[in-house]
């Protein structure tokens, strides 16, 4: 084979480890503008399940148990850092109330976040699991 013909046969070769990843492959994008529900089955008696949106421009709308009220979110790739603003309470059972105090620290500490088929994963001392809505 002459000189010219092998550097073609090599860039056919080559090319496609040079091509960029396909979509599938590269890092999932962030589900902005899109209501997630905590991967958590709601307390007896009560049809509630903690809820999580964030806007593209950094607006966090977030319920908790019994508290609901705006935040604000700074993703950047795959990091992540919330920060809850004033929450108001609704009625609220003291399994609840509980169940608030334990997530809403959580929230504030994760550092990192990825995707995991159709669930947000917001990484941190606490893995917290929220389904992405599918309507």
């Amino acid at each position: 084979m002459d000189r010219a013909m092998r550097r073609w046969f090599g860039c056919l070769v080559l090319a496609p480890l040079l091509a960029p990843m396909p979509s599938a492959l590269a890092q999932a994008q962030f589900p902005f503008e899109q209501e997630m529900m905590l991967d958590v089955k709601p307390l007896p008696g009560s049809k509630r399940v903690p809820m999580l949106e964030i806007l593209p421009d950094g607006r966090a709308i977030i319920d908790l148990w019994c508290r609901s009220g705006d935040g604000r979110a700074e993703v950047t790739g795959d990091t992540i850092k919330l920060t809850l603003g004033p929450m108001r309470e609704e009625s609220c059972t003291p399994e609840r109330s509980e169940r608030d105090e334990d997530l809403a620290p959580a929230l504030e500490q994760v550092g990192q976040w990825r995707i995991e088929d159709d669930i947000l994963v917001l990484i941190g001392p606490t893995e917290l699991r929220y389904r992405l809505s599918t309507h």
